[in-house]
């Protein structure tokens, strides 16, 4: 063996002294009683398994087509059902242990059979509870080696061998069992926040009597708390003293300064838009660059918009800042347009206004408040007279809502049935000194 890695010795070590402790079971006659308990213990737990599961499943299960939190309290608690078996068994190895080391003194055998059963029970819990696939994924790398190693009785020579191996990392020196372990407790943390995070947002964006803008703050601040909260969790099981990450975090800080300026303009941009409320998910908004559309989301560096054809804009939160912004406010406040028509010099334009005034004003879009339909006089112009109608609509006319047109229809046949001529455009060629001969 000479001449091997250390690990290799080791382990050559550990299969020998596991070699001589199972032939020193198979030749007692205390191990010989211990492993008959554990096999009654087994059969015992798929007894009891067997005839108080259906029960179980019955008791606890609800009904069919039940719905509600209590319902899905009841589906999520047999999800566990799997493990009833080698918890029993692992239950009855226990009570089994303490007899022997009562009446023995020794239960080496029985112990090792427990700690067996608890293996299968993590084994259980990782192939057929789990569902989420990063979970499902961590408690097969994860929860199935340490549940193999505490079976074994390796777990504290494999935590001696990990802590052995450092990291230096400039200043700082981690252990393998430091990074490991922050590994571990990282990817279940911010697991849990992303999961927090969505529950949060969730149950804040269902809050109605909010405004829109209020919700957004509140999601984001919840973020950012909860996200702050797992990473100072992560540095402090992980060992790393704060004042070392203040110094980094001092440094990055002003890296990010020089480097991400943008970047943290549009944050703090997209802070003040959500604290002011001026611009909210659902206004429609045109900018000075001639982007114009619907706010569909904001997120902390820009405004998403959604033109009528589809096409998505995004927009930095500090254009909303720092240029012009033509707020329609698509959130049931109210907008005034105007269409423009003509008449024939022929018409007596005094009737104009009470036969288009009452046509637009019966349409069931066009709004009394603030006021109703106005048509006014515009001026005189080369093929007829020109007037203009205003109405007041919510919502803005474009997109889904095409109120000019049926304005316009309104009109024509308000005219048409007044018989007024809308007149179309026409010259008139005067030749001076006759027709040629």
């Amino acid at each position: 063996m000479e001449g091997q890695p250390e690990i290799v010795g080791k382990a050559f070590a550990y299969l020998e002294e596991g070699w001589e402790l199972a032939l020193g079971w198979l030749t007692s006659p205390a191990a010989w009683s211990q492993f008959a308990l554990l096999v009654l213990s087994w059969l015992l737990s798929v007894l009891v398994s067997r005839r108080f599961g259906p029960r179980i499943r019955t008791f606890v299960g609800p009904k069919d087509g039940a719905r509600g939190p209590v319902a899905g309290l009841r589906r999520f608690a047999l999800r566990f059902l799997p493990l009833l078996l080698p918890l029993l068994a692992y239950g009855f190895t226990a009570i089994g242990e303490a007899v022997t080391r009562s009446l023995f003194g020794s239960g080496a055998v029985i112990a090792f059979g427990k700690r067996v059963f608890l293996f299968l029970a993590a084994r259980t819990f990782a192939t057929k509870i789990l569902r989420d696939p990063f979970l499902r994924l961590l408690g097969r790398y994860v929860l199935i080696p340490i549940a193999l190693l505490y079976a074994l009785g390796l777990t504290d020579e494999a935590a001696l061998w990990l802590e052995s191996m450092t990291v230096e990392l400039g200043n700082l020196t981690v252990s393998m069992a430091a990074l490991l372990r922050g590994a571990i407790a990282g990817s279940l943390l911010f697991w849990l926040g992303a999961w927090s995070n969505r529950q949060s947002s969730d149950y804040i964006k269902a809050q109605e009597e909010l405004r829109p803008a209020t919700r957004e703050l509140a999601a984001k601040a919840a973020e950012i708390a909860i996200f702050g909260a797992a990473f100072l969790l992560l540095l402090n099981i992980m060992g790393i003293d704060l004042t070392t990450v203040a110094v980094l975090g001092g440094a990055l800080g002003v890296g990010i300064g020089l480097g991400l300026q943008q970047i943290a303009a549009n944050f703090i941009s997209g802070i003040i838009l959500l604290i002011e409320g001026q611009t909210t998910v659902g206004d429609y908004v045109e900018l000075d660059g001639g982007e114009a559309g619907t706010i569909v989301k904001m997120t902390a560096r820009a405004c998403i918009l959604e033109t009528f054809d589809g096409k998505w804009i995004v927009v930095p939160n500090e254009h909303f800042i720092t240029t012009r912004v033509v707020n329609f406010s698509d959130q049931g406040s109210a907008n005034r347009y105007e269409v423009p028509f003509s008449v024939s010099y022929d018409t007596d334009i005094n009737t104009v206004p009470g036969i288009i005034n009452p046509a637009v004003a019966a349409l069931p879009f066009v709004l009394t408040r603030p006021e109703g339909p106005d048509c006014e006089l515009k001026g005189f112009g080369e093929s007829g007279i020109d007037f203009t109608v205003e109405y007041w609509v919510n919502g803005i006319d474009d997109g889904r809502n095409k109120y000019a047109s049926h304005v316009l229809f309104a009109i024509w046949n308000a005219l048409k049935g007044a018989e007024i001529e809308i007149p179309y455009p026409h010259r008139v060629v005067e030749l001076k000194g006759g027709l040629p001969k």
